[in-house]
């Protein structure tokens, strides 16, 4: 766990020396020695060429050949608490985050009960200061319980520190209830979240409505759910934006976008001028509907890879795999394509992981009623990495962007004052110096001098393979168990503190 890796970890000074520096905020890439002092960023300057170790440093870390980037921000994640303890708390999952190089996380309101008020805002904060490994931030119900019949009090969780609304595991899908949210979270200057599924055209669904789900007999869902949300939720923009009361619409966001269509409107509404941005999921820009069929193969397949020894072959025949079934689903290559040249064209300005925990009673069980999603936060990095650097649809800097300062700036984190809101709990004897200085001169997703020193160091080189079971999170529901990957996380600091170190940074 991360407090054993990082209780001996934890100087009060620190060096990390000729890493390659990438801050998209600052405009910054080049090979530079970071100085953190005091839990903040004290300097980033282009690297000494000299061999001696400087003085004045509690530690010093060649960071030769590795990535240092802000601390990454994953502004989609489910981290169960309350209610579904059994599946995930906001420590374990938090532990997952740093173990992926997650510096914050957002975190989705479908608890039970619901963040859907001050109370329970303030609720996630609170434990976050007690269990946390890294800063966690709620996203509140746009309406009250997540039932979309009535708007929730959306001001006074703004004023309590949530970071945007949305029901997201439910869509809000009444035009006049969704019009009045657009208008009411206007003056909150924060995002309105939307989980794109016309609830009536996917009752009874479990798949992507296409060739596998027809052979296995499987309840289609078809791109069009999606695609008329979208759609819809833009034209309500429009209205609000022409209200005629001067003042900007909210920011309007697609979450876990899956299909081609959903790119081509979201393009569109960004020509026009619209606040509309969308994000995309590991499992969207690397799998297919044909995962629920042919499981472990298809993933295999699907990455480039030969089939693990032990696993069904093709011939085996349909093997019903929940590990694939997702919300939105898996679509097929087509989509596949459209969303990676959506993140290249800029349609697509943030990556998230949509991270979702189940218990194995959740997921064993009969397709039409295991429930949807899988875990992301351990291994989103390096599949980010081999879905969009490795073949050359982006770059690094790019690949940091849409990890750091985009979603920083979508939930408002890198306005100082919203980011100071979430603390996690301290590790034990740097209380003293870590106080976080009243007021923050930056917020995060940025290397600033000054900022938190939120930091994430990245081997871009480094081979690992999936192991489901060594995962910090409560649950193993993971699809890509024994896939063999390349560049992941190796240290992952918040506020100065190391809460995640791979073995491989030891005699660095």
């Amino acid at each position: 766990m991360p407090d054993a890796q990082t209780a001996h970890h934890a100087p009060r000074s620190l060096l990390i020396r000729a890493a390659r520096a990438i801050d998209p905020a600052t405009g910054t890439d080049r090979i530079s020695d970071i100085a953190v002092r005091d839990g903040l960023i004290e300097s980033v300057s282009p690297a000494s060429a000299s061999k001696t170790a400087p003085s004045g440093f509690d530690r010093v870390i060649n960071a030769e050949g590795l990535i240092c980037s802000p601390g990454l921000i994953d502004p989609h994640v489910h981290l169960r608490e309350p209610g579904g303890e059994d599946a995930e708390t906001i420590e374990t999952g938090t532990a997952a985050a740093v173990a992926g190089g997650f510096t914050a996380v957002c975190c989705m309101p479908n608890t039970s009960p619901a963040i859907d008020d001050d109370a329970m805002v303030e609720f996630v904060y609170t434990r976050t200061e007690q269990t946390a490994h890294c800063r966690v931030y709620p996203v509140g119900a746009a309406t009250r319980g997540r039932k979309g019949d009535e708007l929730a009090e959306l001001a006074l969780m703004a004023r309590a520190g949530a970071v945007g609304f949305s029901d997201d595991g439910d869509c809000l899908a009444s035009p006049a209830l969704m019009l009045r949210a657009l208008t009411y979270i206007q003056p909150t200057g924060l995002a309105f979240m939307q989980h794109c599924q016309e609830p009536s055209l996917t009752r009874g669904s479990a798949m992507h409505a296409g060739s596998v789900a027809a052979r296995l007999g499987l309840g289609g869902w078809p791109r069009l759910a999606e695609e008329l949300i979208v759609e819809r939720d833009i034209r309500l923009l429009k209205a609000v934006a022409g209200g005629g009361k001067g003042e900007a619409p909210p920011g309007y966001h697609v979450q876990h976008l899956s299909c081609a269509g959903s790119v081509d409107l979201i393009r569109k509404a960004r020509a026009a001028g619209l606040p509309v941005s969308a994000e995309a999921s590991p499992h969207h820009l690397t799998l297919t509907h044909e995962c629920v069929e042919r499981a472990e193969p298809a993933v295999a397949e699907a990455l480039g890879q030969a089939a693990q020894a032990g696993t069904a072959p093709a011939s085996a025949g349909p093997r019903y795999w929940t590990l694939a079934k997702m919300n939105p689903p898996l679509r097929e290559r087509s989509d596949v394509r459209a969303i990676l040249e959506g993140v290249a064209d800029g349609t697509i300005t943030i990556l998230a992981t949509d991270h979702a925990p189940h218990t194995p009673e959740r997921k064993h069980v009969e397709f039409e009623h295991a429930a949807f999603g899988i875990t992301g936060l351990e291994t989103a990095l390096a599949l980010y990495i081999k879905s969009l650097i490795e073949p050359g649809v982006i770059d690094w800097p790019r690949l940091i962007e849409l990890l750091t300062i985009n979603p920083a700036r979508l939930c408002r984190l890198d306005r100082p004052t919203l980011a100071a809101m979430s603390e996690p709990k301290p590790i034990p004897g740097t209380s003293a110096w870590a106080a976080t200085p009243q007021p923050l001169k930056h917020g995060l997703g940025t290397l600033a001098p000054s900022a938190w020193a939120d930091l994430t160091l990245i081997d871009p080189n480094l081979e690992w393979t999936v192991d489901a079971a060594t995962h910090a999170s409560r649950s193993r529901n993971t699809p890509y168990h024994g896939v063999r990957l390349t560049g992941r996380a190796i240290g992952t600091l918040v506020g100065g503190v190391f809460r995640y170190r791979h073995d491989s940074l030891e005699g660095r």
